[in-house]
């Protein structure tokens, strides 16, 4: 069941996508990674969930990517003794370590660590910035604020602290317990919320210890100021725009979306854009024409992946926004401006025999009219420097390594199969040319351009070019 696009689809699962029957529907519809939201539902419906995809990948025999997405440390409001207060703009309002029930003057947070890190003059956001809070005084168990703008506030609401690092790790005690589970569970990315600096990815590589790629949320501005060190130590990462949005300005997000994809590509790391990007068809079956073209922004920009997270997971309409989204990619790729900006957009090759290889495959792919390319891959790097290139033609990656098949069913262009290994450059040809032809990359007189390590079996050692004929 090949895609006929390279820009992939990840749909988060919930109450509207839990059954066999709907989870099927949407692979069907296009989605090639489903993400299991451990902020919601329990481990044993998550486990039925993770059952049912693999279930799907042997019926199909097309690898499919699973992620685990960890809750991170939400800051969160405590209760009101009504339920919900109003506070007026230009009011006076006490937050406190007190768990008694808060009414309109002031409120519990119970997290010690924002009153340690805030000082006068500080803006504290609650509920997506719906109310914001400017810091007049303030201690260690306290915070004396005055309603900047004011608004209704109800139990639990969100508090975010724009600006400001919080002695925090990423990682909750529920996250390490997710986390024990989703591994044991065998998913193939862990994604990691409210990274604020590069040692809080060390801290999740150390955990995860290479059972799964780690994939970090950039939802904090205090990340993208260490973009490029978060970048380095991450597998992937996701462009999550609503947290974004809250603690920053609306019209600052698109350009730093811009920076993340470009930084991300310069890499050679997978990049997903996520958020809201058919949030209307949670209620409607047809998207915004703003949302249509926010998706397809992200496939201009050269995103390696889009995602629908409401959408898919409660919405009304989970197979219709596949669908969509799936339209909305092809047909952007079949603008001719999408190759023309692809073009412009080819970066440096880094000086390896690796990037050498893959930089010349897209080169005589072009040159020869080659139908195909095949890349042979144990760890993912092949592949991940062939994707680099943003070639005109399919990315068909060959690995022995199942868990590489599916981390790599979020890069762009990169159509998995897993099969043995091969011993020698005769079986190489044979297997690449059988596979290509098999799953309709290509036909009899068609040429393939095969790359690999030779020799075969070991991890970064892409060394070789080969071109074939289909006969």
């Amino acid at each position: 069941m090949r895609r006929t696009r390279n820009p992939k689809i990840v749909a988060t699962l919930g109450p509207a996508s839990s059954s066999p029957e709907a989870i099927r529907a949407l692979f069907d519809a296009g989605v090639d990674v489903f993400r299991l939201n451990l902020s919601h539902g329990r481990q044993s419906d998550h486990h039925e969930k993770h059952e049912i995809i693999r279930r799907i990948e042997r019926d199909t025999g097309r690898p499919i990517g699973v992620m685990a997405d960890l809750q991170g440390p939400k800051l969160r409001l405590g209760v009101f003794a009504q339920g919900k207060v109003e506070i007026a703009t230009g009011a006076r309002f006490r937050l406190d370590l007190d768990p008694t029930p808060g009414d309109e003057r002031r409120a519990p947070l119970l997290h010690p660590e924002i009153f340690a890190a805030i000082q006068p003059g500080t803006e504290l956001l609650l509920d997506d910035g719906k109310v914001r809070l400017r810091v007049e005084s303030c201690g260690a168990d306290f915070a004396e604020n005055v309603a900047i703008v004011g608004g209704w506030l109800s139990d639990r609401k969100g508090v975010n602290v724009p600006g400001v690092a919080l002695p925090i790790s990423a990682l909750t005690d529920k996250d390490r317990a997710d986390l024990a589970f989703a591994l044991d569970l065998g998913v193939d990315w862990v994604a990691l919320s409210f990274v604020q600096r590069p040692q809080d990815v060390a801290e999740g590589r150390e955990l995860v210890a290479g059972r799964a790629g780690i994939l970090v949320k950039l939802e904090k501005p205090l990340a993208i100021e260490s973009l490029d060190g978060i970048v380095e130590l991450a597998d992937a990462v996701m462009v999550a725009r609503g947290d974004l949005g809250v603690e920053m300005p609306p019209e600052d997000v698109p350009p730093i979306q811009k920076h993340i994809i470009q930084a991300c590509r310069v890499a050679g790391k997978p990049v997903i854009v996520a958020t809201q990007m058919l949030e209307s068809m949670t209620a409607s079956p047809t998207p915004t024409r703003a949302e249509a073209s926010d998706v397809a922004t992200a496939i201009y920009e050269g995103a390696d992946a889009v995602m629908l997270s409401a959408e898919s997971a409660s919405g009304a309409y989970p197979v219709e926004a596949v669908e969509m989204m799936n339209r909305i990619i092809c047909r952007v790729e079949r603008d001719p401006l999408y190759r023309t900006l692809a073009e412009a957009g080819q970066l440096a090759p880094e000086r390896t025999p690796s990037d050498a290889i893959s930089k010349a495959a897209r080169q005589v792919a072009q040159t020869i009219g080659a139908a195909a390319i095949v890349s042979y891959t144990t760890s993912g790097a092949t592949a991940l420097r062939a994707a680099r290139e943003r070639p005109e033609v399919p990315i068909l990656v060959l690995t022995s390594d199942l868990n590489t098949a599916r981390q790599l069913s979020l890069l762009w262009g990169a159509h998995c199969v897993h099969t043995r290994d091969v011993s020698s450059v005769s079986e190489m040809v044979e297997r690449a040319v059988t596979v290509a032809q098999r799953d309709g990359f290509a036909k009899t007189a068609d040429t393939v351009v095969i790359t690999a390590g030779i020799p075969f079996g070991t991890p970064g050692a892409t060394n070789a070019l080969r071109i074939a004929r289909v006969g």
